[in-house]
């Protein structure tokens, strides 16, 4: 259900490419225009792994809910940057080990606002909020946010497709640091960020990254950069890795086979 404003009223631009469209398009969805599809085409040049690279963070989303729900008790998750709905969402993975799950999608993208209040409209157990990914204080602190969680209970907060969105000011790490000083004990902070080993690959994807979306972006890191945020947290095993390589459902989990970048990352769990 959605308490915020209506994103219908948002004009939707189908001629600068969207980031949550062109997630889509890379994971077979139609809910794209002729200006995404030429930007994932044309990024693809660059990093012709992007593709599989989607659909394993995808996964590893998935794979997060389940064991921080199943293994954890977890039953309350903030996923900031959703995207487009998808064939399975945070809330059906999380309300599948607990019908009492709740969870609170948070964007600013106006075609997810108006996709996600169709989709959760008869879902009691799921809330759409309209905020950017950087307004951590504000998000946490709505009034329809804070009548729908219980802020004394464990909270799982989702990061895994927004990272690298992030301009250096505030910057993620500030993000990270923001939300592990707000939520209770017991919470759990899942994230990764694109990195490439190569200065070249991440000076070519951030500048057309930039370029493409009007500047709604930030920049590909490097590992190191990510270790040093969560440098004094406690990780989950594996730690920090390729997504792909988060606890694997099996041997046969499709890893990401390329190496020109990456999703890296892990979750926080906070004493």
């Amino acid at each position: 259900m959605d308490h915020g404003e209506n994103p219908i009223a948002h004009s939707i631009d189908i001629n600068t490419p969207s980031i949550a469209r062109m997630r889509d398009w890379y994971l077979g969805g139609t809910d794209n225009f002729p200006a995404d599809r030429r930007a994932c085409r044309a990024l693809l040049e660059i990093a012709p792994s992007t593709r599989t690279l989607v659909a394993n963070n995808r996964l590893f989303l998935q794979r997060v809910v389940r064991v921080l729900a199943q293994e954890h008790g977890v039953r309350q998750f903030l996923d900031w940057g959703p995207g487009l709905p998808t064939r399975i969402n945070v809330h059906q993975v999380a309300q599948g080990v607990d019908s009492s799950s709740r969870v609170v999608y948070i964007d600013d993208d106006p075609i997810v606002l108006a996709h996600g209040r169709t989709l959760l409209d008869e879902n009691d157990e799921t809330l759409i909020v309209r905020a950017k990914t950087t307004d951590i204080d504000a998000t946490l602190d709505h009034p329809d946010v804070t009548g729908f969680l219980d802020r004394t209970a464990p909270v799982a907060a989702l990061f895994v497709s927004g990272l690298h969105r992030i301009p250096d000011s505030p910057g993620p790490e500030y993000v990270v640091q923001r939300v592990a000083g707000r939520l209770p004990a017991g919470s759990f902070i899942a994230f990764c960020q694109l990195v490439s080993d190569s200065a070249a690959v991440r000076q070519a994807a951030t500048d057309f990254m930039q370029q493409t979306t009007g500047h709604s972006w930030g920049r590909v890191r490097e590992k190191s950069e990510v270790h040093a945020w969560v440098s004094s947290m406690q990780l989950l095993d594996p730690g920090l890795v390729e997504v792909s390589a988060w606890r694997p459902d099996s041997d046969v989990t499709p890893r990401q086979r390329t190496a020109e970048w990456e999703e890296y990352g892990g979750v926080i769990r906070l004493s």
